[in-house]
């Protein structure tokens, strides 16, 4: 009886342990084939331009983001199938096209001449007075200096990151100009990774620098200019900025201000979100910002858009 119980207790011991191995190679699996599609997209000449972020779960290939026509979506969704462990492939990309101005055509034809006077002695009627033209509603200027927050649909490392790297993001809070919603909140953001450097064991400093490119407002795609946010840890754990306090103090972590003040934006909305978020505490971890991190960043350059209609 007691070797029954023995026995049975190293099956059930064992049946737990390949359970959880099991569920580890899910896991990694789901990672690495969004790892590998997303490398693919980047290399292949008719996607590497599109602003799209690829996730996996339970083999289900998920694609987000912005394509300039559909030619790209179809090249995608065929990128992601073959895949091996794909299971299926799911296209929330959107099509924006680059638009402009609606050219007039030239050869409209001229306006008929009015037809001559039925007699030389009939006075000319008398000339219509002028319609007075309704002012034109301005354009809204998003001033330089505004900031813009946030949060990132997908997790951003010194290690892992790639410079050149395109990420997306979602808008946060609503911007208004003068009463006016000029960007409302729930806007689609892209973003770029300017720079990303893993960290050395025993020397070296881990470097993460990001910005945005542009975004997208009812439907319409608008470029923007902002600044950069930087954040950088020494080797040995060593980091450049306090860690005391809560809120933006212990985002510094991430945030890792070097020089005094520039990328505090990376560690100050860290920190609005409960502070130590990441890998840049101790030790020799990287910078690591999650997906669903709020990030400010500011404009560097107004941003103007067409008027509101009413």
């Amino acid at each position: 009886m007691g070797t029954f119980s023995k026995e049975l207790r190293a099956t059930l011991l064992i049946s737990l342990l390949v359970g959880s191995v099991a569920g580890c190679s899910k896991h990694a699996d789901d990672a690495t084939i969004a790892q590998d599609v997303q490398s693919r997209l980047a290399a292949d000449p008719a996607t590497r331009d599109a602003a799209v972020s690829v996730s996996a779960k339970d083999g289900k290939v998920t694609l987000r983001g912005t394509v300039k026509d559909t030619a790209t979506q179809q090249r995608m969704e065929q990128i992601a199938r073959q895949e091996p462990g794909a299971t299926a492939v799911e296209d929330q990309t959107a099509v924006v096209a680059a638009g402009g101005p609606v050219a007039q055509a030239d050869n409209m034809p001229a306006a008929a001449p009015p037809p001559a006077s039925a007699t030389a002695e009939a006075p000319p009627p008398a000339a219509a007075p002028a319609p007075v033209e309704a002012p034109k509603p301005e354009p809204i200027v998003v001033p330089a200096g505004t900031d813009l927050t946030v949060v990132i649909d997908t997790a951003l490392s010194s290690k892992s990151s790639q410079p050149g790297q395109t990420f997306l993001a979602t808008v946060a809070q609503p911007v208004t100009v003068s009463g006016t919603t000029a960007i409302p909140k729930g806007s689609s953001v892209t973003g770029t990774v300017l720079t990303a450097k893993a960290k050395g064991k025993i020397k070296g400093e881990g470097q993460l620098s990001i910005t945005l490119k542009n975004i997208t407002i009812r439907g319409h795609n608008y470029r923007l200019q902002t600044a950069s946010l930087d954040s950088t840890v020494k080797g040995k754990g060593k980091r450049t900025a306090a860690t005391t306090g809560g809120g933006a103090a212990a985002g510094a972590l991430i945030g890792g201000i070097a020089g005094g003040g520039k990328g505090a934006g990376i560690g100050a909305a860290v920190g609005a979100v409960g502070g130590l978020i990441g890998g840049a505490a101790t030790g020799n971890k990287q910078i690591e910002i999650p997906a669903e991190t709020p990030l400010t960043f500011t404009l560097s350059t107004p941003l103007t858009l067409p008027p509101r209609a009413e």
